[in-house]
């Protein structure tokens, strides 16, 4: 579907909903009264008043005369329903910390997981890794599939929705490893077995990370069988594409070939030319996914409004050095011969892996933002040059001891990306937005690392920089990005408008205050400006303070039996 006929649908929608929201003459648990509603589809908002039974949003019109356990005034603010996350990483923190405060307190009603790696389905030997790479946030891994551990999550407690893309990477790692080889006809078909029945238990689609090993040791044609496999039941396909720098528009080339071979809808995940030798091929790229558009592939992104991203130093290290895992990778660089080898490269043109430190353009845009070993936890949130100096060492073996040091891929954020380009990707009409981080709180383990400020801030940002400040698109349209927008591309149906026989997941805020606080010196910051928050019908967040519940749902995808 176009944008034309999109907004077309979504028109006659809204229609149908103004026919269907007239008062019914009954009460309501709860009234959201005087609010400026945007429903979601783009269109303009109007005042009206929201009222909700139960779980889900029973009128939106005039409620003037109605009674209700609960009133809410929301005057003078916006009423929209609950953000979607399309990009989180709170898989860890949500077991830790189910309030999932830093995104709540933007609004979001749903983290969506799942990028290359999630968190199911897991054999006995990705298990015991799994424990043996965990960092500050301990857990037991009490599950096996997708589907037990979103399950676990909703058990547990939390208060967002969750959900989740089955990861590409996690598939590989159960029938193929670790190694760089290609997956055998029987490896393929058990790892197509294994999607099918994530997407059965209610996975989204398939999620793939394609510079980092082993999601990168996949194939086209792997992808498009796993792809295939997901859209058997409606899923569809999103990927940290296979290059954000020198293959940028070949890596955009090969999404858009998995979209029209497969036929299910694909996404790129934060779509950006990185590295100021690649920002000139932003028009390009915009220019292929026009044209896949036009062709009847749908094809959509996402972005977080950042120009630094956040991963780890194996970004700045060749794929081959890291075959094997993460034992090995590790084995290998204390071998002199090897980091020799490991040193020239990283400081060579990269063939066939990505270089983020060679994109951030030198050691002083890179920033180490997270350890595991607290005899290295002081260096938070020092540049790669500082400790470099500090250390009297070159940033290669800088980065390459830290590794070793920390038996980690180190928490690491790289400035790579240039606003005209965020800005340019905000203006297409396809941009969803995801903040590529944990939903965090300013308080105990938390605070043993520094987060990208895009954990307590991206939606916020999103609102007050890219809508309100400098205009890039309307409010109604900002809405739509973080609602309508991407539970249409995420197939879901009962969320991401505020209509009647909608879930309650509804965010009221004032768009002339909304605003992101936190930086990368000082990144544990809430944002402000959201004043209630509901989810599921349920207050979870008051007068901008969290009320404690946590009434979050696992939300399956379209295959879900």
């Amino acid at each position: 579907m176009d944008r034309r006929q999109f907004l077309i649908t979504s028109s006659a929608a809204a229609l149908l909903a103004a026919c269907e929201s007239l008062p019914d003459g009954g009460g309501y648990d709860v009234v959201v009264r005087g609010g400026t509603v945007f429903d979601g589809t783009g269109a303009d908002g109007r005042v009206a008043d929201v009222g909700l039974r139960g779980d889900r949003v029973a009128a939106v019109g005039d409620l003037s005369d109605a009674s209700a356990a609960l009133v809410v005034d929301a005057e003078g603010m916006a009423v929209a329903p609950g953000f979607i996350n399309v990009l989180s990483w709170a898989n860890e923190s949500l077991l830790h910390d189910g309030r999932s405060q830093s995104d709540i307190r933007q609004g979001v009603t749903l983290e969506v997981m799942g990028e290359g790696d999630s968190m199911g389905p897991l054999s006995p030997a990705m298990k015991a890794e799994g424990v043996k790479r965990q960092g500050d946030i301990k857990y037991e891994i009490a599950w096996t599939t997708l589907g037990e551990y979103l399950a676990h999550l909703e058990r547990r407690g939390v208060s967002t929705n969750v959900a989740s893309f089955v990861g590409a990477a996690t598939v590989r790692m159960h029938e193929v490893g670790f190694d760089n080889r290609k997956a055998t006809p029987a490896q393929l078909s058990r790892m197509q077995d294994l999607v099918r029945a994530a997407m059965r238990e209610g996975a989204l689609g398939v999620g793939s990370s394609l510079i980092y090993a082993p999601g990168s040791f996949a194939d086209t044609d792997e992808l498009v069988a796993l792809t295939a496999a997901a859209h058997e039941y409606g899923g569809t396909y999103i990927s940290h594409i296979r290059s954000e720098a020198d293959r940028f528009l070949e890596a955009i080339d090969e999404l858009i070939e998995i979209g029209r071979r497969t036929g299910a809808g694909v996404q790129m995940y934060h779509m950006k030319p990185a590295g100021k030798a690649n920002w000139h091929k932003s028009e390009a790229g915009l220019a292929k996914l026009n044209a896949a558009r036009a062709a009847g592939i749908d094809v959509s992104a996402n972005i977080y409004p950042y120009t630094a991203g956040a991963t780890g130093l194996d970004a700045a290290m060749p794929l081959w050095v890291q075959e094997g895992g993460h034992d090995k990778w590790v084995a290998r660089l204390k071998q002199p011969a090897i980091r020799r080898r490991v040193i020239r490269e990283m400081r060579g043109k990269p063939v066939g892996w990505e270089n983020l430190y060679q994109a951030a353009g030198g050691p002083q845009n890179v920033i180490l933002i997270g350890f595991k070993n607290d005899k290295l936890k002081p260096l938070t949130g020092k540049t790669l040059a500082e400790v470099a100096q500090m250390r009297a060492t070159s940033p290669e073996d800088t980065m390459i001891d830290l590794v070793i040091e920390d038996d980690s891929r180190v928490g690491t954020a790289y400035f790579v990306m240039t606003e005209e380009n965020i800005r340019r990707n905000v203006a297409w009409p396809w941009t969803a937005v995801g903040s590529d981080a944990e939903s965090l709180a300013p308080e105990g383990v938390f605070l043993k690392s520094n987060p990208h400020p895009r954990a307590y801030g991206a939606f916020a940002r999103f609102f007050a920089k890219y809508v309100r400040e400098e205009k890039v698109i309307s409010l109604a349209e900002g809405v739509r990005r973080v609602t309508g927008l991407p539970a249409q591309q995420l197939r879901l149906k009962d969320r991401g408008r505020l209509a009647p026989g909608m879930m309650g997941d509804f965010v009221v805020f004032d768009p002339a205050k909304i605003q992101d606080h936190a930086t990368f010196a000082k990144p544990h910051h809430y944002s402000t400006g959201v004043a209630h928050v509901f989810v599921n019908g349920v207050a979870v967040l008051r007068d901008g303070e969290h009320t404690g519940a946590k009434p979050g749902r696992f939300v399956r995808g379209p295959g879900a039996t």
